[in-house]
């Protein structure tokens, strides 16, 4: 039997009005499934008018201007919807999902639903888990010693998958899957045994470790910036309402 980094995969992403999951809002996002490597991936994309300013700086990232949401984007509720829909289907056939940076995508799409639905994320998932594969995560475990930044595009470079077009959620949702299955093949000694159930689990200790090693070395910095150790999903505040 195929090892889960050579089955089928799904990954989520979204382009976002900036990088704070309590206030900040999805303007575009994906789901692509794949169903073994080398396969045609199936795409779901989503543009969203997010009903607040877009800035300049956010639209510099993604290139996706606030004129051009308006004109285009569809309203958040429904849209939000449709993503936890597709994502909770995924789920029901035991397919992984791939989130790169998942405290981030998954809390922001969290606080929409919260922010729209009068739902949340927890709430589509108590019968049927969602499984998420970091390649963050994976990444900082497995090969915690090499050097150097480990965004999306650093990831892409180190293990050899093309990203093409990177900042559109379709192509680093993609693109984020390969990193999963090249991760898996590099370190298939420690991960082939493993089922995404239990990486699920693991990598939520994962995390929180490296969020500890992060926390302890802003303290050494003088920083006071606070490191959330919380994988995949960070816990509600009041203020995301």
């Amino acid at each position: 039997m195929a090892c889960w980094y050579e089955g089928p995969l799904a990954a989520f992403d979204t382009e976002t009005t900036g990088v704070d999951v309590e206030t900040d809002r999805i303007v575009s996002a994906a789901v692509v499934v794949q169903d073994a490597p080398g396969t045609r991936p199936r795409v779901t994309q989503w543009l969203v008018n997010p009903g607040v300013p877009v800035p300049e700086a956010a639209t510099a990232v993604h290139g996706l201007a606030e004129d051009h949401l308006q004109r285009s984007g569809r309203w958040p509720a429904p849209v939000m919807q449709e993503i936890v829909e597709e994502l909770a289907a995924q789920a029901t056939v035991n397919r992984p999902i791939v989130v790169m940076n998942a405290p981030f995508d998954l809390t922001l799409l969290d606080r929409e639903l919260r922010r729209h639905r009068a739902s949340s994320l927890d709430q589509w998932f108590e019968t049927t888990p969602m499984r998420v594969l970091d390649p963050r995560v994976l990444d900082k475990h497995l090969d915690r010693y090499r050097k150097g930044r480990r965004t999306l595009t650093d990831l892409c470079a180190h293990y050899g998958v093309t990203l093409d077009g990177a900042h559109d959620a379709a192509a680093d949702a993609l693109a984020s899957l390969e990193v999963v299955r090249a991760v898996g093949r590099r370190f298939a000694a420690r991960l082939e045994r493993l089922s995404p159930a239990e990486l699920h689990t693991l990598q939520a200790v994962w995390h929180a470790a490296q969020a500890r090693g992060l926390q302890a070395w802003f303290a050494r910095s003088g920083s006071e910036e606070a490191v959330d150790p919380a994988w995949p999903l960070r816990p509600d505040l009041p203020a995301a309402a």
